[in-house]
C-alpha cells in the first residue's frame, strides 16, 4: 500500500447480560417442547460458558443487528471522533435484518453522518474481514482518510425454537433419525449476538498505541470443497446445495429451509487442515516466521478445534506457543463475523500490547471454506 493504514480504536457492544449454559433454553425455547439432546454434547465440546442474546426471556428482540452495530460505532467514537469526518463505512455480517436494503446503508441511515460510500459484506465469519480489507485498501490507496468497519451478528432470533415448529410436528421422524435433529440443533448452542467497530486512519494516534495493518489476505477453497454451513437451502446427497427458490413456500416451513445448518463431518475433515496449510504458505508470501508472532488471535467456533489447529501447526512445523494465543470464545460464544474483532478489541484495550509486537489474525469460515488472515504491528 502506498499509504500506511492504522487501527486507532476498537470498541464492542454486547447486549444485555451474559447468559449461562443453564439459562439458554429459557431464551431460545425448547425444540418440540423437549430439552435438546444435542445441547450437553455440544457444550461439552465447545467449552462456551456464557454468551449474549439480543432477546429477553419472552423471546422479544431488544436490539436489531443494525442497532448492535450502531452501539459499537458510538463506542468507537467516544474519544471525540466526529462522524462527520468519516469517509467510508464497511460492514460485515451473516445475519442482516433484511434482504434489502443492504446492512451498511441501514446503519448509515440511522446515524448523523454525511453522504458516503457504505459497503456491505455478507457471508459468514469472514464477512467482517472482507469489510476490513476493503477499508484497508481504500485508505491505503488514498481513496479515503477515515473509515469504520463493523462486524455484527443477531443470531439468537434465528436459533429460537419457534422457528422449528413445523419440524417439531415430526418428532417421530427425528427420534428415528437423531442426526437430522443434531444437524439442525447443533449450532444453537454455540452462537451469540454482539458487535464490534474498528476505526482506521492514514495516521497513528498521537498518544497511546495504534495497530499498523501490514497486510490482509483472504482465500476461498470453494473450488475444492463442498458446502458445509448454509441457510436458505437444502444440501443434497451429492453435496450440491439446492436453493430456497427451488422449494415451495410450504416446503420452506416443513423443511425449515431458512434455518442455519452445518455438515459437521465436512467441517471436521477440512477446517483445520486447509487453514493451517494456507497459514504456512503465507510465511513465504509475506516473509515472516512463526517466531515473529507475539500474539495470535484465531477465531474458533468451538474449543474442540483449538487442539486440532495446534496439532496441525506442529505437524507442519509452524506452531506458535499456546501462551501467545488469545481466544475469548468461552465467555462471548461464537459471534460469527464479529468474533475476531471482539477478540482484537479485548486484546488492544488490555494494556498488554507493547510497541513493535506483531499481532496475527486468523479467521476460518466453514460455509464454503474461506479463510482470512492479517498481520498487525503495534506502534
Amino acid at each position: 500500500m502506498s499509504v500506511p493504514v492504522f487501527i486507532n480504536k476498537i470498541a464492542s457492544f454486547l447486549p444485555n447480560k451474559p447468559i449461562s449454559n443453564d439459562e439458554m433454553e429459557e431464551y431460545l425455547g425448547y425444540f418440540g417442547g423437549k430439552k435438546s439432546r444435542a445441547k450437553n454434547i455440544v457444550l461439552r465440546n465447545n467449552g462456551i460458558q456464557t454468551r449474549y442474546y439480543a432477546l429477553d426471556k419472552d423471546g422479544r428482540s431488544t436490539h436489531s443487528n443494525a442497532e448492535l452495530a450502531i452501539e459499537a460505532i458510538k463506542a468507537v467514537c467516544a474519544d471525540g471522533f466526529d462522524l462527520k469526518n468519516l469517509d467510508l463505512l464497511t460492514c460485515g455480517t451473516t445475519t442482516p435484518d433484511q434482504m434489502l436494503p443492504a446492512h451498511a446503508v441501514m446503519i448509515q441511515g440511522k446515524m448523523a453522518v454525511k453522504p458516503m460510500e457504505a459497503i456491505t459484506f455478507t457471508g459468514s465469519c469472514c464477512s467482517a474481514m472482507n469489510a476490513f480489507k476493503y477499508a484497508w485498501m481504500a485508505i491505503g490507496s488514498g481513496y479515503a482518510q477515515h473509515a469504520i468497519t463493523t462486524g455484527s451478528e443477531k443470531l439468537s432470533t434465528w436459533m429460537q425454537a419457534e422457528n422449528f415448529k413445523e419440524e417439531a410436528k415430526k418428532m417421530e421422524e427425528l427420534e428415528a433419525n437423531p442426526m437430522l435433529s443434531f444437524e439442525k440443533d447443533f449450532l444453537r448452542w454455540m452462537l451469540s449476538d454482539g458487535a464490534a467497530a474498528v476505526r482506521l486512519s492514514n495516521k497513528p494516534n498521537d498518544s497511546g498505541i495504534s495497530l499498523k495493518v501490514e497486510w490482509v489476505d483472504i482465500i476461498s477453497y470453494a473450488n475444492q470443497v463442498e458446502t458445509c454451513m448454509y441457510a436458505g437451502g437444502e444440501k443434497e446427497p451429492n453435496g450440491d446445495l439446492k436453493g430456497y427458490m427451488s422449494f415451495t413456500h410450504k416446503e420452506w416451513l416443513e423443511k425449515s429451509i431458512f434455518s442455519l445448518k452445518q455438515d459437521v463431518k465436512v467441517l471436521d475433515k477440512n477446517i483445520a487442515v486447509l487453514g493451517v496449510a494456507r497459514y504456512a504458505e503465507l510465511m513465504g508470501k509475506y516473509n515472516f516466521k512463526a517466531g515473529d508472532i507475539d500474539h495470535i488471535l484465531i477465531h474458533v467456533s468451538s474449543s474442540y478445534f483449538i487442539q486440532k489447529v495446534d496439532d496441525e501447526m506442529i505437524r507442519l512445523g509452524v506452531s506458535v506457543p499456546r501462551e501467545k494465543w488469545f481466544i475469548n470464545l468461552t465467555k462471548l460464544g461464537n459471534v460469527g463475523a464479529a468474533s475476531i474483532l471482539l477478540a482484537l478489541e479485548e486484546l488492544m484495550n488490555s494494556g498488554k500490547l507493547k510497541k513493535g509486537e506483531k499481532v496475527f489474525l486468523v479467521v476460518p469460515e466453514s460455509a464454503r471454506f474461506s479463510y482470512a488472515y492479517s498481520m498487525l504491528t503495534v506502534c
